[in-house]
């Protein structure tokens, strides 16, 4: 697939990554933690509109104004789980434990040949697994993942949203399984409003529409990271089959039904745990309720 030669890049130095990698090999975690949070206040200097968008975010979700230890908290905790990837990609285990609800669906699915949407990382479980993903020049646990994953996993890059229209029918019309992520609008083509954190707010609704039209399964799988233990707690949701034999509309309209008790599901999780969800870019925008509003919307 071609992307722009000027690729974008994450915030922070060119040796950045590096040095992570060397002083979490060499130095003890008594030493390493203390300098990566001061590191993570110096980012939050450095990162104004970053730490905007976190204020605001932790002001809807925390029902009150952010203070900045809070905003801290919350690069800290990204820094935390950054480092948790590295480990990852150099060959570090982690343990990933799934809540019974919808265990039982997901792993049937999971250990089945049919190709799925699925909205997580699923490298260890055996599945090839197709990820959607921005390309950047200095993305060192993209990169570390796939080298140590590539008979699981590969990368298409969302950079040129006109190839990736020809790269999604190509890979779906293969059988492959595809990883995507749901809660960002600028590589969606087609986004509806749902309820969530207080209010109806826009989200991309492209996999559904490529699950009706490719007669694939949509799982979700929303996770909490135990950093200190190298645990993921997994939660997944229910599975989302299209009938053939129910028409588009209905379908659709099951779809939306679907999504929003994912919605719910994230909701609740990121209430519970508000600073694992990394949200430094601006907040799905609320709008109007939809005329046709899902049901399962609280009250």
């Amino acid at each position: 697939m071609n992307t722009p030669a000027i690729l974008p890049r994450n915030p922070g130095p060119s040796w950045g990554y590096g040095f992570l990698l060397w002083a979490d090999r060499w130095w003890p975690r008594w030493l390493f933690q203390p300098v990566l949070m001061a590191g993570t206040w110096v980012a939050l200097a450095f990162m104004p509109v970053q730490r905007a968008h976190s204020r605001a975010y932790l002001a809807v979700v925390l029902g009150r104004p952010a203070r900045l230890v809070e905003v801290w908290r919350h690069f800290f905790v990204q820094a935390d789980f950054l480092m948790l990837e590295l480990r990852v990609g150099r060959g570090a285990p982690v343990r990933c434990t799934l809540d019974p609800e919808n265990e039982a669906a997901f792993e049937a699915l999971v250990r089945s040949d049919r190709p799925a949407l699925f909205g997580s990382f699923l490298g260890e479980r055996g599945r090839r697994v197709s990820i959607l993903r921005l390309q950047v020049s200095n993305s060192a646990e993209t990169r570390l993942l796939g080298e140590r994953f590539r008979e699981q996993v590969s990368f298409l890059w969302v950079n040129d949203p006109v190839n990736l229209l020809f790269e999604l029918k190509a890979a779906l019309e293969a059988g492959q399984s595809l990883a995507m992520k749901c809660d960002r609008l600028e590589y969606s083509a087609k986004s509806e409003p749902f309820h969530f954190l207080g209010a109806h707010r826009q989200f991309p609704f492209t996999i559904y529409q490529l699950a009706i039209l490719f007669d694939r399964p949509v799982v979700f799988c929303l996770a909490v990271a135990d950093t200190a233990q190298s645990e993921m707690r997994v939660f997944a949701s229910s599975v989302f089959t299209p009938d053939p034999a129910a028409g588009r509309a209905a379908n659709t309209e099951a779809a939306r039904r679907h999504f929003q008790e994912v919605l719910l599901q994230l909701d609740a999780l990121v209430r519970q745990h508000p600073y694992h969800w990394f949200n430094f870019r601006p907040l799905n925008p609320a709008v109007a309720a939809p005329v046709r509003a899902p049901r399962l919307v609280p009250a």
